[in-house]
């Protein structure tokens, strides 16, 4: 196919919090599919906390990202050429190569999407990754119960705010951060009982306030001084769902741990931590759940959409200080 299509490569890695200089724009050729393979032209890919560990040159659960390549991550976009019979042009489809405005697949990794049963993006949010690690990590790992208090940190984010809002599904009481007034409204909007700015107040003095009886599970988004004070405020037998720790992503060396710790041991704590990926089994079971919860009002979801695929960098450095509400996109291409 004649054209160009734009990518952004990783040209240099970071020490401390990245800046723009670390990415390059590059052009290629739009290929054409060979057998078996499928064109698709992306409309949004997605910008995601994992991604920031996967700049440094350490092997973790997911490859680091190779330098002078294109990067890698959630997308969905229209097919425009075919030569695998599962797919025709003019299907909707999930896929992971993200970072570029068009992608070449051999179609392992393809799954159709219906535009008409919700939003194409919503596939990258609350009815996708995001959601279906609230989903996960809420119900598998935190198994709440009806009348329990869950503290939600980053609760403004994709992950965060899915948590919340199904813990107030299970019918607990819901405490959550966030890092400006704008985000505590839109808690507020959703539902949650209790919010605080860890900007202007520090976790221990805000669940002092909030919980003064303790609460019963921790969903992690954060670490640092928010997993300290939940540790201190944990009842016995408190669970905390360890799902991420976009605080300390950009530390150029390793920072020291919750002093308390010696707490999971008298409070008999269990803390466990996971890999989406690990799960995907499960993934129909979700999306059959919180799609109804979606279509009823009961799990809301907003986007923060960056337009150009020239500003995917600026993008990724805003979600990693906490400028988005709700799922960050990057939209490059039409999504009629």
């Amino acid at each position: 196919m004649e054209g160009v299509s734009r990518e952004i490569r990783l040209v240099a890695r970071p020490r401390g919090f990245p800046d723009e200089d670390l990415f390059e724009v590059a052009e290629t050729s739009i290929p054409d599919p060979g057998d078996g393979q499928v064109l698709v032209r992306n409309a949004f890919f997605s910008v995601d906390p994992y991604m920031r560990p996967r700049m440094n040159d350490v092997r973790s659960y997911v490859a680091p990202f190779t330098l002078g390549e294109a990067m890698t991550g959630g997308a969905v976009g229209r097919v425009a050429a075919s030569r695998d019979e599962r797919f025709a042009a003019g299907d909707w489809v999930l896929h992971y190569l993200g970072w570029r405005e068009w992608a070449l697949s051999d179609g392992a990794a393809l799954r159709r999407l219906d535009p008409e049963a919700a939003p194409v993006s919503t596939a990258l949010g609350v009815l996708g990754m995001p959601g279906f690690t609230a989903w996960y990590g809420l119900f598998a790992l935190g198994r709440p119960q009806e009348g329990e208090t869950v503290l939600v940190s980053g609760a403004a984010g994709a992950v965060g705010s899915a948590a919340g809002q199904m813990a107030a599904i299970a019918g607990c009481r819901v405490i959550g951060s966030a890092g400006s007034a704008e985000k505590l409204a839109w808690l507020r909007e959703l539902g949650f009982d209790g919010v605080f700015d860890y900007r202007e107040q520090s976790p221990r003095e805000a669940l002092a306030e909030l919980a003064p009886d303790g609460v019963d599970i921790y969903f992690d988004n954060v670490g640092g001084d928010h997993l300290e004070a939940a540790i201190g405020a944990l009842r016995t037998y408190g669970r905390v769902v360890a799902c991420g720790s976009i605080s300390r992503y950009n530390d150029a060396e390793p920072s020291p741990g919750p002093r308390n710790m010696f707490l999971v041991v008298t409070k008999r704590l269990r803390i466990e931590g996971f890999i989406i990926r690990d799960h995907y089994e499960r993934f129909g079971e979700f999306v059959t759940e919180a799609s109804e919860w979606v279509r009823d009002g009961r799990l809301r979801y907003r986007e923060t959409v960056v337009e150009g695929i020239e500003n995917a960098p600026k993008a990724f450095l805003g979600l990693l200080r906490g400028e988005n509400i709700g799922k960050m996109l990057v939209k490059v291409g039409p999504d009629e």
